[in-house]
């Protein structure tokens, strides 16, 4: 809860689907940061088991705000971000676990640089290793076409085949990047207003990209800060329906492109871009299916 009369230091934003578990474990570790004020926003979309939720045993610590329905991640983060009052805002997922200091160390970063309009933390996975999405560049057609042929994987150090994942940057280091992820994505809240919220024809991923960009192109910096950390148990709400997930992972890639490249490149490359897409998205979909058949044979 914020200071009387004052704003609180950072608005957070949590939205919440099937996982209490692990957002009992997200509030826990929001509630041991240490000097900074914070308000909490759990929006959840429609969870059937969230009623078992640590969160109905604090209920001054955090506002919930429930959803009928499972509106996605840029609807529900948007009607957090909407109320919110905080200097800067936060979006956060449930699997993701904030160190004491972290905050404190993006609040301080913040007020001292009124260049940088959005940071991130250096995320870490459970085992340790970079949680690679957390800095990114934007993904432009030749950066998609170096994932898509494993060049970004052979040679990871590389400026070209490793740009957009940052693979080439020591991961210690601080850096300014194009995009966070949004499972951690600080922003200023004045931007709220310049910049505009999140775009919700994104059901889930891509957002981020998409505000970023936004970001960028009004003239802000965005940094990744390192000495800031953050814990990220990789989707933990999208494994439930993995059909959906892969279905909104493409899905987002064919808005950001129409949105931010399409006018730049020539009809038969957008067109083959599109197909790409579409047979990427087809053999996920069937992989999955194949997965689904044999786990029930087992059974």
């Amino acid at each position: 809860m914020g200071r009387a009369n004052e704003a609180p230091d950072v608005s957070v934003a949590i939205v919440h689907y099937e996982t209490p578990a692990v957002l009992k474990a997200c509030l826990a570790a929001l509630r041991s940061s240490t000097a900074v004020e914070l308000e909490t926003f759990v929006v959840d979309n429609a969870s059937r088991n969230f009623e078992d939720s640590a969160l109905m045993s604090a209920p001054d610590e955090v506002t919930l705000i429930r959803n009928s329905r499972n509106a996605g991640f840029a609807v529900a983060s948007n009607q957090a971000l909407r109320a919110a009052s905080g200097r800067y805002l936060l979006l956060l997922n449930p699997d993701t676990f904030v160190e004491p200091d972290t905050l404190t160390t993006l609040v301080t970063y913040m007020d001292q640089k009124p260049s940088v309009g959005c940071v991130t933390a250096r995320l870490v996975m459970e085992n340790g290793r970079l949680d690679l999405a957390c800095r990114r560049a934007f993904p432009t057609p030749a950066r998609a076409f170096y994932r898509l042929t494993l060049l970004s994987r052979m040679f990871p150090r590389s400026r070209r085949f490793g740009a957009y994942n940052l693979t080439y940057l020591d991961e210690t280091q601080e850096a300014e990047i194009d995009s966070p992820c949004g499972a951690f994505m600080m922003v200023r809240a004045s931007l709220r207003d310049s910049v505009g919220l999140l775009d919700e024809r994104y059901f889930m991923y891509g957002e981020d990209l998409d505000w970023a960009y936004r970001i960028k192109g009004a003239g802000w910096k965005i940094m990744y800060v390192p000495t800031a950390r953050a814990t990220h148990v990789k989707r933990a709400s999208s494994r439930a329906n993995r059909a959906r997930t892969i279905r909104a992972f493409h899905e987002a890639m064919r808005i950001f492109y129409r949105d931010h490249y399409a006018e730049s490149y020539p009809r038969p490359m957008t067109w083959l871009i599109f197909r790409v897409i579409d047979v990427r998205e087809a053999i996920e979909l069937g992989a999955a299916w194949f997965s689904r058949a044999a786990r029930g044979a087992a059974a």
